[in-house]
This record gives structure tokens, sequence and C-alpha cells, in this order.
């Protein structure tokens, strides 16, 4: 399995990102897909289901994020708009799998994201 993010960067707030995770190594379109970020701690950010006709989201960023993906290209995004100086960290891209529960398999190398003026 491989996780690849891109898309990070610097960025002002009230302006707009577009993180990318390409995977590879398994059968993309089955699984529920995540994005993790490491701030100030360890927070869940998104979750989009393996068609994607679902998505959640934690509170902070809820109606600011839209995460998608695209299953033709084994690709998830998460949109980032208004982002916040508190929005700053290190973006994982994340497998979600289930056995009894839902839980965080592989995860990506990760993506800085610095919100700045």
């Amino acid at each position: 399995v491989q996780l690849v993010e891109s898309g990070g960067g610097l960025v002002q707030p009230g302006g707009s990102l577009r993180l990318s995770c390409a995977a590879s190594g398994f059968t993309f379109r089955n699984g529920y897909m995540t994005w993790v970020r490491l701030g100030k701690g360890l927070e869940w950010v998104s979750t989009v289901v393996a068609d994607g006709s679902r998505t959640y989201y934690s509170d902070s960023t809820k109606g600011r994020f839209t995460i998608s993906r695209d299953n033709a290209k084994n690709t998830v995004y998460l949109q980032m708009n208004n982002p916040k100086f508190e929005d700053t960290g290190l973006y994982y891209c994340v497998t979600v799998d289930y056995n009894g529960g839902y839980y965080f398999d592989y995860w990506g190398q990760g993506t800085q994201v610095t919100v700045s003026s």
C-alpha cells in the first residue's frame, strides 16, 4: 500500500488550498478514506465513504473543508477553504478498515500545511 500526499504549503487565512492523495497497492474504490492532521495534537479531519456518496467532518472543519474522491484516478482530495491559523499541521491521508469496528490502517508520509499571514 502506498499513499502519497501533495498540495501542502503556505496559505493565508481566508485563502484556499487543495490537498491530494494518490493511492496504490490496494482496491481503492472499496474502502473509506480519511484525512488526519497533526497540529497541537492528532486530530481526525474528514472521512469519505467508498463511493463518495457520504462525507463526514470534524466540527472544526465542517463548512470550510470538502473531502472528495475520484475512484477512476485512485485519488482522494481535501479542499481547504477559509483556512484558519489553527488548521496548520501535517496532513495525512489514511485508509480505513473494519474488523468489528473501524480503524485507521495505512498512512501516507504527510503534507505540511501552514496557515500564516
